[in-house]
């Protein structure tokens, strides 16, 4: 029986990593692309900073290929919405029927997503979503995922909370006021190794910089690659938290 096809909506870190692997074990859906905004001003994932060089870093490893789109910065809604339409069209006409996101219990971005989805053809699936977040947050860690916080959003938590790993020492250390997974947008990670990973992706801890009241802290890959000539060292602060 063929299974139906979807992509995963991939913001480069932790819970779309763990709906993809749960949907993977699940077997239900083939899963033929990660899909990612990435802001093309920076060459950088939107709101979570990271380089374009790990994402793709990220994508040989998962073994997916990437579905980009593109957006300026600043990006106005209407732009990003006709892009991701755009790419939402031609997924479909490759036989995409879902799209798996991460999220985990916020209703507006729900809601959202299934605004933007009814009538296109193509159903978005929520494996996460309602799952206790400080027993999610545990369980992924205790599965081997690795990651960084890349993101932090200074009304909410600390600049010395971006750069950490996300692990038990950094939930003890949570204030009480934030979710254990950050779903409020404390703060946005990216996913270095875990199970849903072929190899880890070898990194080294870079600068931190603050803009537009969040702060955000650079991963450099340990290994140069061919694409570091065309570096840019400015961060993303995307414009919309529940953009992927």
């Amino acid at each position: 029986m063929t299974r139906p096809k979807a992509l995963i909506a991939w913001s480069s870190g932790k819970d779309s990593a763990w709906a993809l692997h749960e949907v993977r074990r699940a077997g239900e859906v083939e899963i033929v692309g990660a899909l990612t905004t990435v802001t093309e001003t920076f060459a950088r994932v939107s709101m979570h900073g990271v380089r374009e060089e790990i994402l793709r870093a990220q994508h040989a490893a998962l073994g997916l290929p990437p579905v980009i789109v593109p957006i300026p910065y600043p990006c106005p809604n209407e732009i990003y919405e006709a892009r991701m339409a755009a790419a939402l069209e031609n997924a479909k006409r490759q036989g995409v029927t879902q799209v798996i996101f991460g999220d985990l219990f916020l209703e507006d971005v729900r809601a959202y997503r299934e605004q933007k989805l009814a009538g296109t053809g193509i159903t978005p699936l929520f494996p996460l979503w309602r799952r206790p977040t400080q027993a999610l947050a545990r369980e992924m860690i205790d599965a081997g995922v690795d990651t960084y916080l890349v993101c932090v959003d200074l009304k909410q938590l600390p600049k010395s909370f971006a750069g950490r790993r996300f692990d038990l020492a950094l939930l003890a250390d949570l204030p009480p006021s934030v979710d254990p997974c950050g779903e409020n947008g404390e703060f946005h990670t990216c996913v270095v190794a875990g199970p849903m990973f072929d190899r880890r992706i070898e990194v080294q801890v870079g600068e931190t910089v603050e803009r537009d009241g969040f702060v955000y802290t650079d991963l450099v890959p340990a290994t140069p690659l061919s694409s570091r000539a065309n570096e840019r060292s400015e961060r993303d602060p995307g414009s919309m938290s529940q953009r992927v």
